[in-house]
């Protein structure tokens, strides 16, 4: 039986910091939303409507760059602070590339690394127990 591989993904709606578990270095990979406060300033000096397209276009991306490396992994837990999470677990649900993926959510408050690497491994090491 294969090994199942399973990632914790810490993320509001600037980072997700990507956690492996079970893997030997504790790393920490990060991908951020393209979208600032500089652009948030120049979009909404020529309108807001261009303002809110503008972040919808680069959260969609964002959202997208993790469902990439979503996809690879079997078990998935998302937590942070926002609905980042719940946003981006919704447009999984609609794509049935991730039906056979369990993907949970959980909402956290801000944390460091080690308190998000100690959420991941503390959560599938529970799930486990309950195995």
């Amino acid at each position: 039986m294969k090994a199942q591989k399973k990632i914790g993904i810490w993320m509001d709606h600037a980072n997700a910091n990507l956690i492996e578990f079970d893997s030997d270095v504790a790393a920490t990979k990060t991908i951020s939303s393209d979208f600032d406060a500089e652009d948030r300033a120049a979009t909404l000096q020529r309108s807001e409507n261009e303002m809110h397209n503008k972040e919808q276009q680069k959260h969609s991306t964002f959202y997208k760059n993790l469902s990439i490396v979503i996809k690879d992994f079997d078990e998935v837990i998302l937590f942070g602070p926002t609905d980042a999470k719940i946003e981006l677990y919704n447009l999984l649900k609609q794509n049935h590339q991730f039906d056979k993926i369990k993907i949970e959510v959980k909402n956290s408050d801000k944390m460091n690394y080690k308190e998000q690497h100690n959420f991941v491994d503390d959560h599938f090491r529970r799930l486990a127990v309950k195995n």
